[in-house]
């Protein structure tokens, strides 16, 4: 077991401990190493294995399947950053004869590219690279399934040729620029695209009897970018930290929090759960989870990360079915933040340099027609303007030098929120993307958009 300089009490290890002793042995899996990550440290690992004595351990590498993906979004948003392609950019401008160019890289990294699911020919998570030699042999005869931009649908291949960009823009292998661009960084000795014992190996358990069969170890040549890599428990204890503040030698917050945000659309059936840039999207019990779950013959995994929370959990098994990683991961966040929820920050009043008189009186209730909102102030003179009670559009803004604030997240991201002042100087309203809001309802003398009945309010 690991412990940080803050540990986790008694009570919540027992219960995480319990929780992947059910996961093995109701999942029927040989052996299950769970973690949690608590503000950046790795604060638990715990391990329960079908042979006695023989328990992994946080170091122990397991294939981590499709949570590679995450690994080549990164690479790609660091293209991105550089200036060395957009993200609406065609697949085409940078990546040749694919024959499937008019695909934009934003819409490869959130799967609404249109694309096949998997590869044409012999199932490629359990037969040799050397039958997909080229990326024509990945995509097939029939890449698309769907219009481009139009659905969410997962596809394999489109990472593969998201590998092939990165490989194309840097000059060097996918596998170098991981190395170079994301583990060195990071720390992450233990990641690696073949088994470095300590390792698991792969097992698929029968459905109906007690018996194990070893499954086989392909690499996977091109598709590596979809699923290649092995990892252990500490090496993506430290991933999530960086999925839930980012690291400047890797990609700075500003961008990996853009990863997070939904980038397409979901299935129909699945309304609570969505894709970023490369990143799945989770709302379970309460709370937002962001990051991946993987799968390939012999393993299972999933990271799941709670940026609000401050907590990540990590999963990974060696059965090729059986064992609910994403649920588990899952619950292991749920459970430390349950039984140990995050101290909030101490209240501090702003610095003196950010509140003058005018920013002032700015806040407190303005109205949108009828509907009643508030102005708050927050640090470097942002503001956030939200509902007084109800629902409604609730957004924060950041100041900028011209004057007035731009939308950060919500319904207004990106909108201009600006001050409209009468002749005589004083405040009208608030101009919010051509929205009016007023210091009272349907104030009068105010410019409201179509006027303001000259009776005024009245009775029945």
């Amino acid at each position: 077991m690991t412990t940080s300089f803050e540990a986790l009490l008694p009570g919540t290890e027992r219960a995480l401990v319990h929780r992947i002793a059910v996961a093995q042995s109701e999942g029927r899996a040989p052996s299950f190493v769970g973690a949690v990550v608590r503000d950046g440290e790795l604060v638990w690992s715990g391990a329960r294995s079908c042979v006695d004595g023989r328990a992994p351990d946080a170091d122990t590498q397991f294939r981590i399947g499709s949570i590679t993906k995450v690994f080549t979004a990164v690479l790609v948003m660091r293209l991105r950053d550089e200036g060395l392609l957009g993200l609406d950019d065609p697949l085409e401008q940078h990546l040749k004869a694919t024959g499937v160019g008019e695909v934009t890289i934003a819409q490869l990294l959130g799967h609404s590219g249109g694309l096949a699911a998997e590869t044409p020919g012999a199932w490629w998570e359990r037969s040799s690279a050397e039958l997909r030699p080229e990326l024509a042999d990945v995509l097939g005869q029939r890449p698309f399934l769907q219009t481009p931009g139009r659905h969410h649908h997962y596809s394999n291949p489109g990472y593969t040729l998201l590998g092939s960009l990165v490989e194309a823009v840097r000059g060097v292998t996918w596998e170098e620029a991981l190395r170079r661009e994301i583990l060195e960084p990071l720390g992450m000795s233990r990641t690696t695209l073949a088994p470095v014992a300590p390792h698991a190996g792969g097992w698929a358990v029968h459905p109906w009897a007690d018996v194990m069969l070893p499954e086989p170890l392909e690499d996977l040549g091109l598709m590596a970018p979809a699923g290649q890599l092995w990892s252990t428990a500490a090496d993506l204890a430290r991933f999530a930290t960086f999925l839930a503040a980012g690291d400047e030698r890797v990609l700075a917050e500003g961008s990996v929090a853009e990863m997070r945000a939904p980038a397409s659309p979901a299935g129909e059936a699945e309304w609570e759960a969505g894709y970023g840039l490369g990143l799945q999207l989770l709302r379970k019990d309460g709370r937002t989870l962001v990051g991946h779950a993987g799968s390939l013959p012999g393993f299972l995994a999933c990271l799941w990360v709670s940026v609000e929370d401050g907590l990540a959990g990590i999963a990974l098994s060696n059965a090729t079915s059986g064992p609910l990683t994403a649920a588990v991961a899952a619950d292991l966040v749920r459970i430390v933040a349950e039984a140990e929820p995050r101290l909030p920050e101490p209240w501090r009043p702003l610095p003196e340099a950010e509140v003058d008189e005018e920013l002032l009186a700015l806040t407190g209730p303005w109205y949108w027609g009828t509907y009643a909102y508030v102005l708050r102030l927050v640090p470097e003179r942002g503001v956030v303007l939200e509902p007084l009670s109800g629902v409604g559009r609730r957004a924060a803004f950041r100041a900028v030098p011209e004057g007035g604030w731009v939308g950060l997240n919500g319904y207004y991201a990106g909108e201009a929120l600006r001050v409209v002042r009468r002749p005589d100087g004083g405040v009208s309203h608030l101009d919010l993307g051509s929205f009016v809001f007023t210091r009272k309802p349907y104030e009068p003398r105010d410019a409201v958009p179509g006027g303001v009945d000259e009776g005024g309010w009245r009775g029945l």
